[in-house]
């Protein structure tokens, strides 16, 4: 092995060192993917930014939040992916090309173009795994509107724990107080708007009734 890879051209082993290097980098991503390591941590923490950039910009709207930190984080993860299916399959592709004979060029241009058909096969992959489990999952955006209680106490300007009915299902959700201030659990609340793919705002119902009256 090790007189194999000294009769190398020094490209060559170059080419096989990054494959190898970007092969690990991509087995560990599936890995975490599998376990739950990845995508889901990416989710809450994006959702915890939105929520405090929309408790500061009034502005925006609640479905409009929730789709943009949807798709922000789906696509960031979709090309990470793929761009490491790209490289492993150029690298690898472009290593054996040259190692068995084949020019430089002509080693790149084979390495690009199975790099490109990993890189296209990866993106419709995770695509189709992403809107799969978005017909799967209920939307948290039913639920704006409608009463729930708290179910974990809700600390000021934190997070807590709602019980509300998401798509007709009886879920507990993550929560924020609109005003920032602390709920009890037990307390009855009306949902305002969603902060992200994970989490509500919400305010106590007598709140509510008496600001519309």
């Amino acid at each position: 092995m090790f007189e194999w890879w000294q009769n190398l051209e020094t490209v060559t082993q170059w080419f096989y060192g990054s494959a190898i290097f970007f092969s690990a980098i991509f087995l560990w991503q599936f890995i975490t993917s599998l376990i739950g390591l990845s995508g889901a941590e990416d989710m809450d923490i994006d959702a915890d930014i939105d929520a405090d950039v929309d408790m500061d910009a009034g502005d925006i709207e609640a479905g409009s939040a929730g789709d943009a930190a949807d798709s922000v984080a789906a696509f960031r993860l979709l090309s990470l992916r793929a761009v490491l299916a790209f490289l492993t399959l150029f690298f690898w592709a472009a290593a054996m090309h040259h190692d068995a004979g084949k020019s430089l060029t002509w080693s790149i241009a084979y390495g690009t173009f199975w790099g490109m058909g990993a890189f296209v096969l990866m993106a419709m992959a995770l695509n189709l795994m992403r809107k799969m489990a978005e017909t799967g999952n209920p939307r948290l955006q039913t639920c704006v509107g409608m009463r729930g209680t708290v179910y974990l106490d809700i600390p000021a300007d934190g997070t807590g724990e709602a019980r509300v009915t998401v798509s007709g299902v009886v879920s507990h959700v993550k929560a924020r107080s609109a005003d920032g201030q602390p709920l009890k659990a037990g307390t009855p609340i009306n949902v305002v708007r969603t902060l992200g793919p994970t989490t509500i705002e919400v305010n106590p119902v007598e709140e509510t009734e008496s600001t519309k009256e």
